[in-house]
Parts: C-alpha cells; structure tokens; sequence
C-alpha cells in the first residue's frame, strides 16, 4: 500500500508538471495574434492569459469524465501505465516546444494513453468508438471549421470597415482583440487544464482511492488549474514568435477575427465533452484569418511543417508511452530508471535550447522588424482570384499587381464606392 500510495503520489506531480508543459507550449494559442498585431505587450499578454486559464478551469468538468472515463477502459490499467503516458506526453510537447512549433499537447496525452494501454492491456484496453468520435473527428473538423469561420469573418469585418480609415478604427480593433483573447484564455483553462484533472483522477480510481465514474475532487481542480496557469505565465515564447509571425502577417481585424472564431469553436466542443486541440483550432482560425484579407499570404512552408508535427503527435507520443510502458512493467527499477530517463531528456532539450533562447523582447523587434514573405502559393493564389473584395470595386490589374508584388499585397488606389 505504501509503495502504491507512492507511485500515486509520482504520477500526480508527473501529471501537474505535464500540465505546466501544456500551459507554456499552447500560450500561443490565446495570445500570439494579440501580439503580433501589438494590442498587448507579450508580458502582459501572458499575465492576462494566465489569470483567465485559471478562471477556465472551475467552469467545467466535460472533458476530464471523457478521459477518466471514456477514452480508455479503467478496469485492468496500472498506475504505471497513467506515469508512462504521461512520460510520453512531457518530451514530445518539450521536443516540439523547442523546435517552435504549435503541436497539439491534447493529442501529445492522448496517444501517450493510447500507447501506454496497448502495451499493457492490448486493444481491448482502448475504447475505439470513443478515441474516433471525441479524438479524431474533432482533430479534423475543428481547425476546418474554425479556419472557414475565420476566413469569412474577416471578409466580413474588412468591408464593414472598408470605407473607415484604419486610423479611426484601431483603438475598437484593439479592445475587440484584448477582449477575444481573453475569451481563448478561458476557453483554454476550460479545455486543456481538465485533460490533466481526467488524468488525475484516473490514477485515483486505478489506486482505489476514486470509484470508477467519479468526478475530479476539488484539489484536483485547483492544482491543475493553477500549474497551466503558471506554466502560461512562462510564456511559450518560441511558438509565440511561429504562431504570431510565422504563419502569416496579421492586421488587427484578422486578429479579432481569428481569435473569435477559435473561442467559439473550442467553448462549444468543451460544453459537448469533445477533447479537441486547442492548437489546432487556433492555428486553423490564424490561417483562415490570413486568406480572409485581401492579399493576404499564409506561408506554406512552416503550415506544411506544422501539419507534419501534427500528424506525428498522437503517433510519436505513443511509440515513446509504450517504450516508457515496457520498462516500468519490469517493476521498481523500471519505473525508478523511466523517471530517471524523463529527467534527463527534458534536462537535454532544456539545455539545447538555451543555445539560442527566445524571450518577450525578441518577439517586439521581430514584430517591428516584420518577417520575410513566402511567394503566394496555389490556395492564396486561388482565393485571391475568386474572392468578393471587401469594398469597392477589384480589377484583374489589382489581383495582378497583388499576387506579383514583393511584399504579397499591393498598395491600394483609392477607389469608387461599389455601384448597388
């Protein structure tokens, strides 16, 4: 009992520090469009998201009964195997954490579950029915859904505004981007801190503490709530800096555009109990905000590497779980020798990235200096031809000069208004 009450105790910290992870690296999530665009300063940004992460936390509990109760089966699944999904989740979300890019933590849980409990248990240990309609369906649909979105909404907000100059307009633009970040912070807390409340409570009901079905003591609630709100006020500055800048240049309306739709999207999925990643639903609405404005180039290049890194997560997080699974099957010296492991390759990645560190004040003179333009691809070149402008009248001359020009967007004549 005592080295079981142990073990418990190993795997809670574990899944507090997964959640302080998941806090730092998904921070772009809320605040990157905000940003970039200068409505906030980063330290700020990151304050205000913190608080609001914390906040998120208490509003429900949908998504952590679908982890603890849904997606794998409690009856037969060990401790260990909860420590070695975590151990899979922490270096994956840590690996691409110092690469920059915005992978999914959610998805990065999710298969270190997955892999843990086939390498104890099998396939019977894995609800398939759920990991499809509550993992893989929302991870297709909701970027999708949340990019469309975003794109007509910033069709929507450019012609509302088309004949107002941007002056006159920034100050609105920039409370309605403060405000609508602050939305994606609580939408955040909502979501991704009760992914690690459902893991805490399972290791509670497999350490006979909880009852199967049981819902996540208030402790569980207040910890995990206030170990993302503290790995937020870190600041993930590296994917910050991708997010924000690197997949596009966004203007304040697409920011408020961006931001309202993931907001939108990730609380509905939280209130009908879907565990769908935040990063992507943010990084899908960044990219439809991006074709939503006229001249508008998404660059392909680092989005390819980013559907690349999502691709991988579910898959690589599994493949490390089951390994960290097989070693702490082999008893006490199993599981002592993968927490040692777990230390040590986070103390690498660690140290690698002190080699070249990102921080706040890089990503002001980033946003001041602004980032090189990737030539329009096929999809901005396609949407560019067929898009209704947001005001005025389009000539095939303006699509001409948009699309050829070295910056991706054209300095604009003025024009008449459009004839009714």
């Amino acid at each position: 009992m005592e080295n079981i009450t142990l073990l418990l105790g190993v795997v809670i910290v574990t899944a507090l520090v997964f959640d302080f992870t998941n806090g730092f690296h998904d921070t772009a999530n809320a605040m990157a469009t905000t940003i970039s665009t200068g409505a906030l300063k980063p330290k700020t940004a990151v304050a205000m998201s913190a608080v609001l992460n914390l906040i998120g936390a208490f509003l429900s509990v949908e998504v952590a009964k679908t982890i603890s109760g849904g997606l794998i089966n409690e009856s037969g699944i060990t401790t260990e195997v909860i420590f070695a999904a975590l151990v899979g989740a922490i270096l994956w979300n840590l690996l691409t954490w110092l690469i920059g890019l915005p992978s999914s933590s959610s998805h990065a849980l999710f298969g270190g579950l997955i892999g843990a409990t086939l390498m104890s248990a099998g396939a019977s240990g894995v609800n398939g029915s759920v990991v499809i309609t509550k993992v893989l369906l929302p991870a297709i649909a909701a970027p999708i859904v949340a990019g469309i979105a975003a794109y007509f909404a910033t069709r929507l907000t450019f012609k509302l505004a088309g004949r107002t100059s941007e002056k006159s307009t920034a100050k609105g633009y920039r409370a309605g981007q403060i405000a609508s970040a602050g939305l994606v912070s609580l939408a955040h807390g909502t979501n991704d801190a009760q992914k690690t409340m459902g893991v805490i409570t399972l290791a509670l009901v497999t350490g006979n503490v909880l009852a199967p079905g049981a819902n996540p003591p208030m402790w569980v609630i207040v910890s995990a709530g206030v170990a993302i709100a503290l790995g937020t006020y870190l600041g993930g500055w590296r994917i910050i800096r991708t997010m924000g800048t690197g997949l596009t240049d966004l203007k304040p309306p697409q920011g408020f555009a961006a931001q309202t739709s993931a907001a939108t999207v990730i609380l509905a999925s939280s209130h009908l109990g879907f565990s769908l990643s935040t990063t992507q639903v943010c990084s899908g609405s960044v990219m439809g905000a991006g074709l939503g404005r006229k001249g508008g180039v998404v660059r392909w290049s680092t989005a390819t590497r980013m559907f690349v890194a999502w691709g991988l997560t579910l898959p690589a997080a599994g493949l490390v779980a089951a390994a960290a699974e097989f070693l702490t099957g082999q008893g006490a010296w199993g599981v002592t020798a993968t927490a040692i492991l777990l230390v040590a390759g986070s103390a690498v990645i660690w140290t690698l990235s002190r080699r070249k560190p990102v921080t706040a004040d890089d990503l002001d003179s980033t946003r001041s200096a602004g980032t090189p333009d990737e030539p329009a691809g096929v999809v901005t070149t396609a949407i560019a031809a067929v898009a209704v402008p947001p005001a005025g009248v389009l000539t095939t001359d303006d699509i001409k000069a948009t699309l050829h020009s070295p910056t991706g967007t054209s300095a604009e004549p003025a024009r008449p208004a459009a004839s009714v």
